[in-house]
Formats: C-alpha cells, structure tokens, sequence
C-alpha cells in the first residue's frame, strides 16, 4: 500500500486517538512530513523499536504500541498454557506517554488472556529485566528511547532470561507484528475487568526491594566503603529519569553518605528540561553536576541515562576541573579494581571470564590476561552477553564476574541480564573508594592503568541518515566498506578484515577462516599495529557508526593514532 493510501485510512479512522487525530490535521497538506510518517512500519527487530512519537505506522502511538504487544500475544498463543500463564512484566521510563503505553500493552495482553504486572510508577531497564527472573515471567516489556532525545519513546522486549529476546523468538515475533498489519482493529480488554480478574496486578516496592537486596551483593569490601564511605564526595544525576529513587536507596544501602543528588535533574521531566540530550556520553549533560562538584569540591560524578542502564563519570583532574571518562575507561577502572578485590579476598573463581562487545576496548582485554582472566568477545548488543551469562550457568564452564559495552553500559552481578547502571553506580563508587584510601581519585587511578598497560584510545563516530533515504544511504555506505575495502588506513596496513555478515575473516594474504559468532552486518579492520576499525548500522537508530580503538606508548601517540585513522575514515567516505 502506498503512504498516501494508509495516510487516508488513518485520516478517515473515525475512533483515532484524539492528540493524533489534531497532529494529523496540522500535518495535512505537508507531503513530505506525512511521507515519512506514513511510507513504512517503524522498523521491529531483535531490540525491539524506537521511534519518534507522532501520528503514522512509522511513528511510536498507542496504535504501533498495540501492534508490537500484539505480535508478542500471537507468538506466546503458540505456547502451552503453563508458559503462557506465567504472564508478562512491563515497566516504563519517565518520557511522554510511557505510563500510557504500558497500560496498552497490558490491554492487549489482557485480550489474550495473558497476565500483566505492570509497575506503579517508572522504573529503570535493569529492573525490569531482574523482575522477569524473579516473578518467574515468561517475557518483559520496557517502555523506554533509553538517551535518546525527548521527542523519541520504544519499546523493547525481554525473554524469560531476563535478557533481551533471543534472534529466534524475536524473529517470530516481528513475524505475528507484521502479520497484525490492521492496527485499528487489534482488540484491547478492559482495565478494570483484567485489575478484578487478577490478570493485571500492579508491582512495586516489594519488587525494589528484592532488586535492592542483590544489588547490596554487589560490594565487594564492605569495611573499605564503611570507612570512606562517609566523607568521599560524590555527586549523583538520573538526568529526569528512573534512576532517582533506586540510585538513592543503593548507594545508602551501601554505605555511601556523602552524595548528593544534582537538584534540578533529580525529578522525573520527560522534557529533560536542562539537557539537550539525556545522555551521560554527552558533555553537556554533565554541565550541572560539574557546577555543583566544583561548588562541593566533589571526587566523582556519575550520571546514569533515562531508564538507567547506562552510565557516565566525570572526573577531578588536578586542576581541579572535571574530565569525563569514556565508557571504555570506566569499564576498566571497575575491572581491575573487582579483580583486585576479588582476588585479595578470594572471591575469584579459577574460571573466571570477562564479556565484552567485538567493538569495545582491548584496554579490558590486556586487564584481564595480566590476571589470567579469559575475554570472550560478543557481537554488539548486551542480549550476547546475557546468552553468555546463560551458557556459562548450563556447561559450567566459567564464571561471569563482569561485561561491558563501550557504549557505557556494564553488568557486575548477573542477577540482571542487561546493562545495569544503578549497580553500576555502587561499583564505580566503591572504586573511587578504594583510590581515595590511597589519597588519589580515579583519574589517578586512570593514568596508573595506562602506566602498567599502555595508553589506549577509542572513538565513536555515529552518522545520522533520517528519513526516507536514510536506510538506503546507510545500505549504501556499507557495502562500499565491504567491496572497495581499504588496503590501509593513515598508511596503516590493514591485516585482516572480519565480515560479521558472512562470519568470515580474511587475512591480507588471501587467507580465510572462520569467525565463531551469529551473523551480523559489522566489519572490523585490523591493523597491523595493533588498531583496529570497525563499522556496523546502528540497531535501534537510523544511523551508521565507526569505531576506532588505539594503543601506544604515550597518550599523545595514542590520541595522534585516533585522530588520523578518523580523518582516514572521513576521506574514504567521501570518495
């Protein structure tokens, strides 16, 4: 069907949501904003969907909300009644219409007589991800755009792992939400009929509660956080988000009392009204928390993002100004301080193993061997690490005691199967502890890292194509990565190239082998001295991103290698 042809059977909807209903009239006559509204369904994958909010089947509305949830309740009709019993978990964060959308979803599963337990008000993604495990749910339902800006909502799925769906079943999935194509006519129950027949029961502080009693396992030296605990400065920002109310509880159940949360962010604001961008990767959402660090002469910072499974840190310098950490540095400051501990009070198992993503640091990598500590390397996304996690519990085979994205997001205890930033915050002040004991702070702490290991730097880049022709572009992109692949880059030879999509690496010679992961459409180059370059679409936005990870003997050769490998990457672009 033609964008015109399904705009006119939403214009012509009698029953249409009554805020849509005024956007799609001051939209009419505007061909290219209805265009895109209108041209596709909002792309439904493995990590579930994102999107603007707004009227159209390219659009997040109550409608394509309904339509995601339906295609879950067809999938899990397929199911006997025992699985399908066990009902779904839903939480929502703090941006516009979360609340309203996971009681839709609710609705729909209602209508297929599948149980709902949804929050009474927002929590973050890891709890949600801990509550599918601890109420023994069959799936989880998160509504939340994570650091995205305020005008974006989505929704994302969770197995009964609490990880995120698996390729198989998701694949099922985006098959029964395709299918449920009339989104006008999927049936929704009655809210109070569902509340009075036990089939939507609300949640909350008892499941805080049980999340908050884990996550007091996450410390591991509890003498240490009792004696610096008190007087180590530290400043706390949910940056508007969910992060406020379970940030608070655990660094106080941890031993942490002298934090103080950044005032104009503790409250939920789905305007994130003093940032651009609620992302704590960005610098200027750090612009307060810095203010108020100088003004209390703070040690660290720590901002965790909207649903509060990603988190940033900023540092003092001796300056005295504040240095944000990347999501590279945080993660092997926290490594080898829980290898350290874990070791001194013997709470390392001999097999032992770290997870990390293909396009994050080798930083952690070099950490982990100095411990004699195996890395396994996963495809992008923490729903590998969470499968990890899993066959570690069913060989035996190791033990997980940590993971990481560079895209800050990390997991100490596997008690969630996802990023989760509030345990997170209680590690990373324990580690700012444990330098403070030693009358340093973590960017002292940083450069003893890069003394022992060698200087590392890594960079994103992240293109945004938007619109119509933004996916083509992006297509387009990619496979001129893949079939004019550099023979170098900033006059450093490339020595073999992986191609995810094909699970094949091919040597400069003309060798070829095998790669061991799921397919996927990342390609990363390695060089011979020792960088490396990748270049992967993003999975939840239209963009196409660059990674870029160097070592060297200084910090300037380290930062110099990043800076001409960037500009490499740029020229060849735009040939």
């Amino acid at each position: 069907m033609s964008w015109e042809k399904t705009y006119k059977t939403w214009a012509d909807y009698q029953n249409l949501e009554e805020s849509l209903k005024q956007e799609l009239g001051q939209l009419e006559g505007n061909e290219e904003e209805l265009e895109d509204a209108f041209y596709a369904p909002l792309e439904f994958g493995t990590a579930g969907m994102r999107g603007v909010l707004g009227v159209g089947i390219n659009r997040m509305n109550i409608y394509t909300v309904r339509q995601a949830t339906e295609g879950l309740a067809l999938f899990m009709d397929t199911l006997d009644d025992e699985t399908k019993k066990r009902g779904v978990a839903i939480s929502f964060d703090s941006r516009h219409h979360s609340k309203d959308f996971a009681h839709e979803a609710a609705k729909v599963l209602g209508a297929h007589g599948i149980p709902s337990y949804v929050f009474e008000g927002l929590r973050p993604t890891p709890e949600l991800s801990f509550t599918v495990r601890h109420l023994h749910t069959y799936a989880g339902i998160m509504i939340t755009a994570s650091h995205n800006p305020k005008q974006y909502n989505g929704y994302k799925i969770y197995g009964e792992d609490g990880g995120q769906m698996p390729p198989e079943e998701s694949n099922m999935i985006t098959k029964f939400v395709r299918q449920a194509s009339d989104l006008f006519s999927i049936k929704v129950a009655d809210e109070e009929k569902l509340a009075e027949n036990k089939q939507l029961k609300i949640i909350g502080s008892e499941v805080d509660n049980a999340y908050l009693a884990e996550v007091k396992k996450v410390t591991i030296n509890q003498q240490l956080v009792a004696k610096e605990g008190k007087t180590m400065k530290l400043i706390f920002s949910p940056l508007h988000g969910t992060g406020a109310m379970l940030g608070e509880k655990a660094l106080k159940q941890a031993g942490f009392a002298n934090f103080t949360m950044v005032p104009e962010q503790a409250k939920a604001d789905p305007e994130f009204s003093t940032v651009t961008k609620p992302n704590p990767e960005d610098p200027a959402a750090f612009d307060l928390s810095i203010a108020l660090g100088k003004k209390e002469d703070a040690d660290v910072l720590i901002a965790v993002d909207p649903d509060a499974d990603r988190l940033g840190a900023a540092v003092r310098q001796p300056t005295g100004e504040y240095q944000l950490l990347t999501g590279n540095q945080i993660a092997a400051l926290m490594l080898d301080y829980i290898l350290t501990a874990r070791q001194k009070s013997n709470q390392l198992p001999e097999n032992a193993a770290v997870v990390k993503s293909i396009v994050s640091s080798e930083f952690a990598t070099a950490i982990a061997k100095n411990y004699g500590i195996q890395m396994i390397n996963v495809l992008t996304g923490f729903k590998f690490i969470a499968e990890q996690i899993k066959h570690f519990e069913e060989t035996n085979e190791h033990t997980f005691v940590f993971g990481f994205e560079e895209s800050y997001g990390y997991l100490v205890r596997p008690f969630v199967r996802d990023k989760d930033a509030i345990q997170s915050l209680v590690m990373l002040a324990e580690v700012a502890a444990y330098y403070k004991e030693q009358g340093k702070n973590l960017y002292d702490g940083l450069q003893d890292l890069f003394r022992k290991y060698g200087y590392y730097a890594e960079k994103t880049i992240a293109l945004t194509f938007d619109g119509v022709e933004g996916a083509q572009e992006i297509k387009n992109l990619m496979t001129k990565f893949r079939q004019s692949a550099p023979a170098s880059f900033a006059d450093v030879e490339v020595a073999a190239m992986e191609d995810f999509s094909n699970s094949e690496k091919h040597f400069k010679n003309g060798k070829t082998e095998k790669i061991d992961l799921p397919k996927s459409n990342v390609l990363k180059y390695l060089l011979t001295d020792g960088s490396w370059i990748a270049v992967r679409p993003s999975g939840t936005e239209p963009k196409i991103k660059f990674y870029i990870g160097t070592q060297a003997a200084s910090q300037d050769e380290s930062y110099a290698k990043r800076q001409s490998f960037e500009d490499a990457i740029s020229a060849f672009i735009k040939k």
